[in-house]
């Protein structure tokens, strides 16, 4: 099965540590991203996939130079302007050669980590008989978010962005994975901007061609900063229980120093009675002597004393010493 993974974005925010690295290729758990969405789009069966571009395709070649990620064949489709998502599918879909081939296909969002069991996905849309097919998820609080209403039978009736209380019984929303039959490109030429979720999928709605699938798998939009840190975490919990912290063999951990709940990779170094809790450290990062960083990512150096709490610090970023920061962004990258 083919896979359209939608990677375009200019992952703005959770810059600057996209400024060095794109989003798809930030690790969770020391993995990037793009590789633990690809091991389970092909524990579902999913062989090859061709990533939906908006820019140059060289970092992701220099991080899978065989074209090979978790198994599945990567190839490319770079836009030459953005085409919204589903301009972007409809553009991606046919330089697979999709369209001709008259295939089911996935689509995935290059954000998203999920437990859904994509076979399952599959096969409840091939018994709809359905044209398309949108992972659910449930929210807690459905106000803050587009929900999805659907018949007994998974048929969607409407969409309701963020719903007043009383407006919808449905607290499900859109989980950014789709199954559909190759004739859905008629619906996304892929030679102009169009949103799916404004254009398209309303249209399916119309036409009753479209279902949702809603299951209580876990699932997040990693691609926020507080998601980001929290995959991390959600990870480490997930794989080592009551685990505090998973550390590199390569980094240099001070043995006064506290690391609490955190994920620290190769190359990193942590001073004397520094303090890392509920936080990551990627490649490279550099926590000095005193030092205390909670709930954050950290790329750059941060200088003795300093205390950086809920902040995005990049490879070129640098907190000085005894700074104090919350919900900053090291360098602005604005």
């Amino acid at each position: 099965m083919h896979a359209v993974v939608l990677v375009g974005g200019f992952g703005t925010r959770l810059r600057p540590l996209t400024l060095a690295t794109p989003k798809p290729l930030l690790p969770i758990g020391n993995l990037p991203l793009l590789e633990r969405l690809m091991t389970s789009l092909a524990k579902g069966g999913v062989t090859n996939a061709v990533l939906s571009l908006g820019f140059k395709p060289e970092p992701f070649l220099e991080a899978f130079p065989a074209n090979i990620c978790a198994g599945v064949k990567l190839t490319y489709a770079v836009e030459d302007r953005p085409l919204d998502t589903a301009g972007a599918i409809g553009f991606a879909a046919r330089e697979a050669g999709i369209h001709t081939r008259g295939e089911t296909f996935l689509v995935a969002n290059g954000d998203v980590l999920t437990d859904l069991d994509i076979s399952e996905l599959v096969e409840f849309h091939r018994s709809a008989g359905a044209q398309g097919t949108i992972h659910l998820t449930p929210v807690e609080d459905p106000s803050q978010y587009g929900v999805v209403e659907t018949q007994a039978d998974g048929r969607v009736l409407r969409f309701v962005e963020k719903p007043l209380p009383g407006q919808s019984n449905s607290r499900n929303v859109n989980a950014g994975t789709y199954v559909f039959e190759a004739s859905v490109l008629d619906r996304m030429p892929g030679v102009a901007p169009l949103s799916i979720e404004r254009a398209t999928f309303p249209e399916m709605v119309v036409d009753k061609q479209l279902f949702g699938f809603a299951t209580d798998d876990y699932w997040i939009d990693a691609g926020r900063p507080d998601t980001y840190v929290r995959a991390n975490l959600d990870l480490l919990q997930r794989e080592h229980g009551y685990l505090v912290m998973a550390v590199s063999t390569k980094a240099e951990i001070a043995k006064s120093a506290t690391i609490s709940q955190s994920m620290i990779a190769d190359d990193c170094k942590v001073g004397e009675n520094a303090q890392v809790v509920r936080s990551v450290l990627l490649n490279g990062a550099k926590v000095e002597a005193n030092a205390v960083v909670i709930d954050s990512a950290v790329m750059g150096h941060i200088g003795s004393f300093a205390e950086v709490t809920s902040c995005l610090v990049g490879i070129d970023g640098d907190v000085r010493s005894g700074a104090v920061l919350r919900d900053a962004k090291v360098p602005d990258p604005n």
